[in-house]
């Protein structure tokens, strides 16, 4: 009796480990999520920031989808960064109103991860963004995004 109390001890308390390991690397793996958007999305392509940051950021078959007359729209990663470009060459110092986003949600499963997040301009609701990333050997990459925009 002693014996089977003192394994399932032992068994406790190797799943609770286990458990807050896993919990402990999902929490690592959804701040880096977060910061690949921050830096390559929010700072890069919304605030104009560095052009690298944005490539390294966001996978080259990156598509952005909307639905436009009823058909599904692509926007690939390319046109975006060519419209950044422009605009940084326009407005060297960013825009005068800068972007922010609150998470709402991110979850991972493995090398998939996908984030729901709200977009301000200044401090007005902009866009509801859902971004899918994948998980390559150089990190966490976005593969695409849909979104709302807010009136």
């Amino acid at each position: 009796m002693k014996r089977i109390t003192i394994m399932i001890v032992v068994i406790i308390i190797f799943s609770v480990t286990l458990f807050a390991v896993k919990k402990a690397n999902n929490e690592k793996e959804k701040a880096a999520i977060k910061k690949v958007i921050q830096e390559a999305y929010v700072d890069g392509i919304k605030n104009l920031g560095n052009i690298e940051k944005i490539e390294k950021g966001f996978h080259p078959d990156f598509n952005m989808l909307s639905v436009q007359d009823n058909k599904l729209r692509k926007f690939p990663i390319n046109k975006w960064i060519e419209m950044v470009e422009k605009a940084k060459k326009e407005n060297p110092n960013g825009p005068k109103i800068k972007t922010s986003v609150n998470f709402l949600m991110v979850d991972v499963v493995g090398n998939v991860g996908i984030a729901k997040f709200e977009t301000y301009s200044g401090s007005k609701l902009a866009f509801t963004d859902i971004m899918v990333l994948l998980k390559f050997e150089e990190g966490w990459r976005i593969v695409s995004k849909v979104y709302h925009r807010h009136k």
